[in-house]
């Protein structure tokens, strides 16, 4: 499995990959695909990773700004995470949200306590 950047081209696949990963939840209501897509045409995902095995897309992870009581800071909700059903709970998310959060902190936007 390699994990990389979102690339422009990639934004179809990962709007089928969370569509089909979310639907039929209980917990969704099948808005994940176009919270992405907003998130991603205001420009605010921070970060946006795919993870890919034999040159397929297997899953995606975002993480966007968040603002509490006002006030920006080093702050992100991470999500959606998505896999392809088919490939659930072989760690591919938890490979994602690592990755994500490694990212974060190498760039600085990330400060981690404790």
């Amino acid at each position: 499995m390699k994990i990389r950047h979102e690339r422009r081209d990639d934004a179809a696949a990962i709007h089928a990959l969370t569509e089909t990963a979310f639907k039929g939840r209980p917990y969704s209501d099948g808005a994940e695909p176009r919270v992405i897509g907003a998130l991603r045409t205001a420009g605010a995902l921070s970060l946006s990773l795919v993870a890919t095995e034999a040159g397929e897309i297997t899953g995606h992870i975002a993480f966007s700004p968040v603002t509490i009581n006002g006030q920006s800071g080093r702050w992100y909700g991470l999500g959606p995470v998505s896999v392809w059903p088919h490939r659930q709970r072989r760690g591919i998310g938890q490979a994602l949200i690592r990755e994500g959060l490694r990212q974060l902190e190498q760039d600085g936007l990330l400060r981690r306590e404790g």
